[in-house]
């Protein structure tokens, strides 16, 4: 993404208010010690694809329903319990039943698969169990704005019991987690920092807690829970990945973004960089001094991506609190003053960590990524949600498109976006860029060897198959492919600024 170009309005977007979710952490005591389930989400899930999560989801009408035909659940918590029991059942087939699990009856759990709104008559005929004894609400959090639409989770404890007294789980029926698993919270920590495995950041977060709280109960994970459910949660780290920590910061960018990530990067209780921290807010620069200090590493120096406005800070005040030395690329100390020029191929050792710079224009000049075995802190070559947009007076939509080709053959672990969520499968997001640029390329292209000069009939032809896309962007898009292809030789432009074919 970049700021938005001149003359085009989109102030009128409004974030919405979070909706509501609930996740289960489910455990039980193993034979060698205290586990937690996960489910491997299934590659073709919107969120979070292809990571170890907790069963849960949204908020549904039936929810509130059975708040209302069952008095166990008018409490406080009683939709989020009722939203729990019902995915447990179509995700894991399994039910809360006093102090264990049991089995969900076949043919009920298939009704439920099929539609949600069946679990509320089986529960009633008591077909499904609705009992909410030694269920925890473990505490509440909004997902950081990443994206337009944020979650206000509730995170909800189920102890098991016994591993051998666990019902066998049948993922056959379902579809949204193709393997499940029960270990320690310490084993899945382990497996996540040498990104053997990717886990949801709240998962991280939850099983981070358990560890810290078990130290001081004996490693007894029913009381740990019962203190975390007890305590008010503070601040907590975003960890995209072991060493990655995402800050979001607000910034005038193009929306429906409205933040920009900035990251910290290298290896906990080592030397870490700052990554883009575009703060213009006091309280946003308090926010990111906060999650520095939280760090139990060193930063080094402030390292910027690029020079849009959505990615540098206001220098005095973030010098207020942080007294680093400044790295970008040579074009990126055109704007701000670096205290070391960053090239293509250079490595950073951060703590354990070695992260290698990638000067990857196209989007705009000196544009730089930074690569480790933790993912590709991706910066504005691709978005979280929503589109890049390629300025047409520093941008070149063709080299844009060869560095893209060029990140997709790194086979990065993650992206890191400067611009929403953590992207879980690389290779399939760059390809999708890669194919819509150059497809977008080549109908601008067809357009004016097929007789069009004139920039709004190309635009109209360019995008008519994306009938919805903002006119005022179709026309600065179609611009920047204009003019790249008029570098590469494709077309010219006469001086009323009409567009031709090239005459080989």
């Amino acid at each position: 993404m970049s700021e938005v170009p001149e003359g085009v309005d989109l102030s009128s977007f409004q974030r919405k208010p979070p909706r509501p979710t609930a996740t289960m952490t489910l455990t039980r005591d193993g034979p060698n010690g205290p586990e937690v389930l996960l489910g491997l989400r299934s590659e073709t899930m919107a969120a979070f694809p292809g990571y170890w999560a907790f069963t849960g989801g949204g908020f549904s009408r039936v929810d509130t329903a059975a708040v209302e035909s069952f008095s166990v659940l008018d409490i406080e918590h009683g939709k989020a319990i009722a939203c729990i029991l019902r995915e447990t059942c179509e995700e894991l087939g399994l039910a809360p039943n006093g102090d264990h699990m049991i089995s969900i009856d076949e043919n009920a759990r298939f009704d439920v698969i099929k539609d949600k709104t069946n679990w509320l008559p089986h529960a009633e005929e008591c077909n499904i169990p609705v009992n909410v004894d030694n269920i925890r609400i473990l505490g509440h959090r909004i997902t950081p704005p990443f994206g337009p639409v944020q979650f206000d989770n509730a995170f909800i404890h189920f102890h098991c019991g016994d591993w051998q007294s666990v019902p066998e789980i049948d993922l056959e029926p379902q579809t949204e987690f193709d393997e499940i698993m029960w270990e320690s919270p310490e084993e899945i920590l382990a497996r996540w920092s040498r990104h053997e495995i990717k886990v949801a950041p709240p998962v991280i977060s939850i099983l981070l807690e358990f560890i810290r709280v078990m130290k001081f109960t004996g490693e007894d994970i029913v009381e740990a829970a019962e203190n975390i459910s007890r305590r008010q949660p503070g601040r907590q780290s975003v960890l995209f990945a072991h060493g990655v920590e995402v800050v979001p910061i607000r910034t005038a960018t193009l929306p429906p973004a409205d933040h920009t990530n900035c990251y910290l990067v290298g290896e906990p209780e080592g030397d870490f960089i700052i990554i883009d921290p575009a703060v213009r807010y006091r309280e946003d620069m308090e926010d990111l001094a906060d999650a520095v200090s939280r760090h139990q590493g060193q930063p080094v120096a402030i390292a910027f991506t690029h020079s849009h406005g959505d990615h540098l800070a206001d220098m005095d005040l973030l010098r207020e609190a942080f007294d680093l030395p400044v790295w970008g690329s040579e074009y990126t100390s055109k704007s701000v003053k670096c205290d070391k020029i960053l090239h293509d191929g250079d490595k950073l050792k951060l703590g354990n960590q070695i992260w290698e710079v990638l000067i990857t224009p196209g989007h705009h000049p000196g544009h730089t990524c930074f690569l480790s075995d933790a993912g590709l802190i991706a910066g504005d070559m691709v978005a979280g949600f929503g589109t890049i947009l390629i300025p047409p007076g520093t941008g070149d939509m063709d080299v844009y498109i060869e560095q893209l080709t060029r990140l997709r053959e790194l086979n990065s672990n993650l992206l890191f976006p400067s611009h929403g969520p953590v992207i879980a499968l690389p290779h399939k997001k760059i390809s999708y860029y890669i194919k819509h640029r150059t497809a977008r390329h080549e109908k601008v292209l067809e357009a004016v060897v097929n007789g069009l000069s004139n920039i709004d009939d190309i635009a109209v032809k360019a995008y008519e198959d994306t009938p919805d896309a903002h006119p005022g962007l179709a026309k600065d898009q179609t611009l920047a492919h204009l003019l790249s292809h008029q570098k590469q030789g494709r077309i010219i432009s006469d001086n009323s600024s009409n567009w031709h074919a090239s005459i080989e």
